[in-house]
């Protein structure tokens, strides 16, 4: 049997992966007639079927997922041996695939990417934005390097590494800027905006304010940036991360405020395949999305205690 190139591994993992010839070789950067060709001829080396087609998809067979998975195995194997040279230098260098969630991503990458290329000149970002379990499934596929994500996550040979805890911070509209901020029953009652679904923001929200599932009448948004617009319409009230605050709220008729105990808070950390050899890496991506967090953290007034009194005023001196 002729042997398999990793060329024609990796364009049948991208088939696998998009379940579509031409995402596929868009993906790949190549023709979507050069891709089938590749693809047929890894079925003729291998003499069996590995994809079922018809004209408006296609599906693996048996064969096919148990060939994808382990050509996975081997292409993530190989990518980590490309990684090992650079494992070996003290300073990070190469190209670095890093996701982040959409609640994260508008806020910190801007400045991660330029802390990371102020001190690291030789490296080489490829950023990415998408919901949590895009990321993961990026991230076992080996398209991906780290990721920024709300911590806890669960995934078979990944990595975790904590690095800041932020609040999230109530948007309502001016008009209640005077009262003060309500508690969690308060909350419960009001017209809380949500994220769409897909977006653990969303989840964190509802697990905070213990709701199981959002009404079906909840108005829901595609970004923070559509529900903070939405509260400063008065259609109600939002919770943001702390990260948001002054990129969200700065032209929007919105007031902001911190909540009373108990804080609703998440903890954003990195993931990683446990395999990199990359990891002593991370670590300094972690530090500047740190640096970049403290340097995005809102200077807010901290009306969860009541204001002190103002202080007696003092005898008026004896003549």
């Amino acid at each position: 049997m002729q042997m398999i190139s990793l060329r024609q591994l990796r364009y049948f993992v991208a088939l696998a992966r998009h379940r579509h010839f031409g995402r596929a070789a868009e993906a790949c950067a190549i023709s979507q007639p050069a891709l089938s060709l590749q693809v047929r001829e890894l079925e003729e080396q291998l003499q069996a079927q590995l994809v079922e087609r018809d004209h408006r998809q296609i599906r693996l067979t048996a064969l096919g997922e148990a060939f994808a998975a382990r050509a996975r195995d081997i292409l993530q194997a190989v990518d980590e041996l490309e990684d090992l040279p650079r494992a070996y230098g003290q300073a990070l260098a190469g190209q670095l695939r890093i996701g982040m969630i959409p609640t994260v991503a508008p806020y910190l990458l801007p400045e991660v990417m330029r802390r990371l290329a102020g001190q690291f000149p030789d490296v080489d970002l490829r950023p990415r934005e998408a919901v949590t379990q895009k990321l993961l499934a990026d991230l076992a596929e080996g398209t991906l390097d780290c990721a920024v994500v709300a911590l806890p996550v669960a995934g078979p040979g990944l990595a975790a590494q904590p690095l800041f805890e932020e609040e999230f911070i109530l948007a309502r509209p001016l008009a209640d800027s005077d009262r003060p901020p309500p508690d969690l029953e308060g909350l419960k009652a009001m017209r809380l905006l949500l994220l769409e679904e897909g977006h653990c923001f969303r989840d964190q929200a509802l697990a905070f304010c213990n709701i199981r599932s959002a009404p079906k009448d909840m108005m829901e948004g595609s970004s923070l940036s559509t529900l903070v617009r939405m509260v400063g319409a008065g259609i109600g009230v939002t919770l943001i991360p702390e990260m948001a605050v002054q990129a969200e709220t700065g032209a929007a008729a919105v007031s902001v405020t911190r909540l009373p105990a108990p804080h609703p808070t998440r903890t954003i950390g990195m993931v990683w395949r446990r395999s990199s050899p990359l990891a002593a890496h991370y670590a300094q991506v972690g530090e500047a999305a740190r640096a970049a967090f403290a340097a995005l953290r809102p200077r807010l007034p901290d009306r969860r205690r009541p204001p002190r009194p103002d202080p007696a005023p003092r005898p008026a001196a004896r003549p």
